[in-house]
């Protein structure tokens, strides 16, 4: 298989990334990126993109399937407007770029409480990326639904950090739903849902990557 990874340098695309060169059900990934990976591997091909002006008849689009990691957070982008073309505008462009030359299916790394309709922003723009990804009729799409992401970032998130220190020592008491979500466990189902490419829309929420 062929697999396009957008999203690679972020603390759940790397580790997708990992396991999608040692697949050996993978023949290539191609991440596209706004700066060279410093990785190298034989089955990775690199081409550095401005996701503001994707090439639209590159030849690499022509993937069997997709994982998305894209995303941010609104102190890092600095303003709801920036959030939301990271999170959304990016993502569903390179949905339609995928399917329009033959992608089958899209593996979403989306957030517990997305929702359309949501009073809260960060929740509503994931809900209308994934109504927006739904339209795109991919025979098979993966929404992964995650809590609080647990594991080890290159950045500081403080208010992030936080969070996970207060829920780490609250585990015991916290519903399964509501724990934070191990990387590792969110990268698994990325990788597994883009290889098996299962047809329909299925979620795999928070409760079941604790």
């Amino acid at each position: 298989m062929r697999i396009l990874h957008v999203g690679a340098t972020g603390l759940v695309g790397q580790l997708v990334l990992t396991r999608l060169l040692e697949s050996p059900q993978v023949t290539q990934v191609v991440a596209p990126a706004r700066r060279p990976l410093a990785l190298r591997h034989p089955k990775l091909e690199n081409p550095v993109v401005d996701f503001d002006a994707l090439p639209a008849d590159a030849p690499w689009w022509a993937v069997d399937a997709v994982v998305c990691t894209l995303g941010t957070t609104l102190a890092a982008a600095g303003s709801r407007g920036a959030f939301r073309r990271v999170d959304h505008d990016y993502p569903l462009a390179v949905a339609r770029l995928a399917r329009a030359h033959g992608a089958q299916a899209f593996a979403l790394t989306s957030a517990m409480g997305a929702n359309a309709r949501s009073p809260v922003f960060y929740n509503r723009v994931k809900g209308e990326l994934e109504q927006a990804l739904a339209a795109l009729d991919y025979p098979a799409l993966v929404l992964v639904r995650p809590g609080l992401i647990d594991g080890e970032r290159s950045e500081r998130r403080s208010g992030e950090a936080i969070a996970l220190a207060a829920s780490h020592a609250l585990r015991p008491l916290l519903p399964r739903k509501w724990r934070p979500s191990r990387a590792s466990r969110i990268a698994d189902a990325l990788v597994a849902a883009a290889l098996a490419a299962a047809p329909g829309c299925s979620v795999i929420t928070s409760s079941e990557l604790g």
